[in-house]
């Protein structure tokens, strides 16, 4: 007779991955669903340094959102792994509609709307996502993949930041308005393992090789007078 108490459960742990620094982020350009923006040299470096990091996880499948600022970070994650990059557009990032190619802090200084839009993203004027859109087809499309067999029990999933928010969102139970209170760097991973019968468990949310917040602070004057040895 077959005890279910010894009966192994099945774990399956999920990766959400942001794409390393683009050309926009730095230009401080909200980029949409626009195609053709590329990676920095810096976030070609970050993307490899995160692949560099993740090469000891058993990853089993990478799917990335197409635009080109995620797809080539996948390309470095898969390489390690000797495996394809599994494209899927609903892993894209939010459709801004208008506000496509603006800079940001000139819309919340000059954009009452856009302003309104970042207070509350769970409602919007006609032609830009709403947060629970974006969640719901986000979410979606990680159930599709889950539910090949193929796809294995280390997927990676290789996105945009209000994607990996509101996917942690869901895995957390927060609130999707909340979401964008998480913090999401480039060329960062967040962790979500998912097993029978148990609530999911967020293990790493952002991390990166290399913190941004581990840098300590420069004392005042010290840029100038390294600048000047």
């Amino acid at each position: 007779m077959e005890n279910s108490t010894t009966e192994k459960k099945t774990k399956r742990t999920l990766l959400f991955i942001r794409h390393g620094q683009s050309t926009w982020n730095v230009e401080h350009l909200l980029p949409g669903q626009l195609p053709g923006i590329a990676l920095t040299e810096k976030g070609r470096e970050q993307a490899e340094l995160l692949a560099e990091a993740l090469k000891v996880l058993p990853i089993t499948a990478i799917i990335s959102s197409p635009l080109e600022r995620a797809y080539d970070t996948a390309a470095y994650l898969a390489r390690p792994h000797d495996l394809p990059v599994l494209l899927e557009d609903d892993l894209k990032d939010t459709d801004i509609g208008p506000w496509t190619g603006k800079k940001y802090d000139e819309l919340y200084k000059t954009d009452p709307t856009w302003k309104a839009f970042v207070h509350d993203p769970t409602r919007g004027p006609e032609g830009v996502e709403t947060f629970p859109l974006v969640q719901q087809r986000a979410v979606s499309a990680v159930e599709r993949w889950l539910s090949r067999e193929e796809v294995g029990n280390y997927p990676a999933f290789v996105a945009h930041a209000d994607v990996v928010k509101l996917l942690l969102a869901h895995y957390m139970g927060l609130e999707v308005a909340r979401a964008g209170f998480l913090f999401i760097e480039n060329a960062s991973v967040s962790m979500v393992e998912l097993a029978e019968e148990q609530q999911p468990r967020v293990v790493a949310i952002g991390w990166t090789p290399k913190p941004g917040w581990l840098n300590p602070p420069v004392p005042a004057g010290a840029e100038e007078s390294a600048g000047a040895s």
